[in-house]
């Protein structure tokens, strides 16, 4: 089955032709309007980043709560947090957001550095 799509590059149009191969023969590509029903393939065992900062919640690894860019990072190796203190700041779309400690002690690790990006859910830091 073919389905023809239009797409912008670089502020041109093309016109393009799409052939579905899939061996279901599933319409993976829906007329424009209509809602395509989505299929999760990941593995049962691999989690969504937002599930990752779900699952780290009260865990060692303090999670990114958005997907962004480290642009300082207030702690080192060694230092010792209480819970509320900030230890790193994420740039995303031009604001900054302060990620606190989510728990009181010594930081363990620091998973990323400044000017890393980051996704939703991606360990930051390890505090035991």
């Amino acid at each position: 089955m073919e389905k023809k799509f239009k797409v912008t590059v670089d502020g041109k149009l093309y016109e393009v032709i799409v052939e579905d191969v899939s061996e279901t023969g599933s319409n993976l590509y829906p007329s424009p309007g209509l809602r395509a029903n989505i299929v999760n393939t990941a593995p049962a065992t691999a989690a969504a980043p937002a599930e990752q900062a779900n699952l780290a919640t009260g865990a060692d690894e303090l999670p990114s709560p958005l997907s962004g860019v480290i642009v300082e990072i207030a702690v080192s190796p060694g230092a010792t947090v209480v819970k509320g203190d900030k230890v790193i700041v994420v740039e995303a779309m031009k604001m900054k957001t302060m990620v606190s400690a989510h728990k009181s002690g010594k930081i363990a690790s620091i998973a990323v550095a400044v000017g890393d990006g980051v996704e939703s859910g991606q360990a930051l830091m390890v505090i035991k």
